[in-house]
């Protein structure tokens, strides 16, 4: 919000509304923002806690904001990017070209546990692995903008993004009068379009779409629900679908009903138990035999993890080299593969001034955050990677930026990042805006949910 005492131009409008609004006023606004968020019912679940695992994302009423130039760079990454990882998907899945130039271990790809060997050969509609692709982005400066890693699976969050900015309309619309803010509320729209854009040759008529949930015990329920509801098609379970010769159908009141696509949530080992694991209660028999002979679309595909693997993430620069001919516009934090012996015994001697993550971890958990942990928490965290070097990355600690937020003891900096979310189909799409988690505790580089963080408004304004 500032740079040095002097308010940055894009706040200053923000600055204004705040020093115009009694503390109590605001006080009140996050109160009723509070209960907004209950009674719509936007809660997460935290696993292997006892008790009552629903919890209320907090919500800051300080948005964070970017200008449209800054937003411009954003996109143009973040499109790159995103071409970059579905080109390296179709790549390791067919001819393994990357693989044979040296410029990635064959072993990091093909003993993978995210690699599917039964998706070898298999060309998706239109090219397509990754759908929706998640780019987790932090700030170091004026214009510096780096990637911390790629969700390529099923990035969840974008409910959160639609509900800030209807929530904020709702409460604040007079900030939104004065203010060219870029609208979000197309993003069902977009996604929906996306869907159909990759339908099957087999299609007859408009494309008929789905979104495939674990069910109601699952973490992010709420956006599977969400989200279907906005998009205008049906939330179904592994038990409403069916195969049929060379066709998945759906369950219906009226008799089956043909699905062209299925955008999934669930993991890749619970799609179906014919091809995967055989005990899950998840997925569709005979779902992957419809996909392979091109009956079905999947978004996003079965074995798209390994493009966002964060051994695999050191290399995407050099696949937007090798793919796109281009140089990278966002860059990697520096990272350190614990699978090296050099970059092992370097991450083991400065382990306490480093973030170390497990390669295939999420959510925050399982990491280790160097200058906020004991001496006892780094030397128990150094025995796990001196067992299984491979499992972990370390990156340095960064200067993340802080973005205004309101605590307790009124607006205070706190650490933030972003998830702008790209949707790829036969056309590339990015919503001007995304979910910027905020970590609440002071000095906390930890933004996840379920580590205690909690969500913003994030604005593009336009020139």
């Amino acid at each position: 919000m500032y740079d040095g005492d002097a308010i940055r131009p894009a706040y200053e409008k923000l600055d204004q509304w705040v020093k115009n609004t009694p503390p109590e006023v605001l006080l009140q606004k996050k109160k009723e923002a509070e209960a907004l968020f209950r009674r719509i019912g936007i809660t997460f679940a935290v696993y292997g806690e006892g008790g009552d695992t629903e919890r209320l994302i907090p919500f800051d009423m300080m948005p964070r904001v970017f200008t449209e130039p800054e937003w411009r760079k954003l996109e143009r990454g973040v499109k790159q990017r995103a071409r970059a990882l579905n080109a390296f998907l179709h790549d390791v899945y067919h001819r393994g070209e990357i693989i044979r130039a040296g410029i990635i271990p064959a072993d990091l790809v093909y003993r993978n546990e995210a690699y599917e060997n039964a998706v070898v050969g298999i060309d998706p509609p239109a090219g397509v692995y990754s759908h929706i692709v998640g780019i987790d982005l932090v700030r170091t400066g004026p214009g510096e903008f780096f990637v911390l890693e790629d969700n390529c699976r099923t990035p969840s969050g974008v409910s959160y993004m639609l509900e800030n900015r209807e929530i904020m309309m709702r409460m604040f619309p007079e900030l939104f009068r004065t203010a060219r803010i870029a609208p979000v509320d197309n993003y069902p729209n977009l996604l929906r379009r996306t869907l159909a854009s990759v339908a099957p040759r087999k299609t007859e008529g408009d494309p008929v779409s789905v979104l495939l949930s674990p069910g109601s015990f699952n973490s992010a329920y709420y956006e599977h629900s969400f989200l279907a509801d906005q998009m205008g098609i049906e939330l179904v379970e592994g038990q409403d679908l069916f195969v049929k010769g060379d066709f998945v159908y759906m369950r219906t009141t009226q008799g089956p009903q043909k699905v062209d696509v299925i955008y999934r949530r669930i993991d890749d080992s619970f799609i179906d138990p014919l091809c995967f694991r055989p005990d899950s209660m998840l997925g569709v028999p005979g779902l992957m035999n419809v996909y392979r002979s091109g009956g079905v679309a999947i978004a996003s595909a079965p074995g798209a993890g390994v493009a966002d693997d964060k051994a695999v993430y050191i290399y995407v620069p050099e696949m937007i080299r090798f793919y796109l001919g281009e140089q990278p516009i966002l860059n990697n934090v520096q990272t350190y593969k614990c699978a090296d012996p050099d970059d092992c015994k370097y991450v083991l001697e400065n382990l306490k001034d480093l973030v170390v993550k497990e390669v295939h971890g999420s959510g925050g958990y399982g990491m280790l955050v160097g200058p906020r942990s004991t001496a006892e928490e780094v030397s128990n965290y150094a025995d796990r990677i001196r067992a299984k070097p491979e499992e972990f990355i370390a990156q340095p600690t960064l200067a993340l930026s802080t973005c205004p937020t309101f605590v307790d003891e009124g607006i205070a900096p706190r650490h933030v990042d972003l998830r702008p979310y790209c949707l790829v189909g036969k056309e590339v799409h990015l919503a001007p805006g995304g979910l910027t988690r905020v970590a609440l505790t002071e000095g906390s580089l930890v933004v996840n949910s379920s580590q205690g963080g909690g969500v913003k408004d994030t604005w593009v304004l336009a020139d």
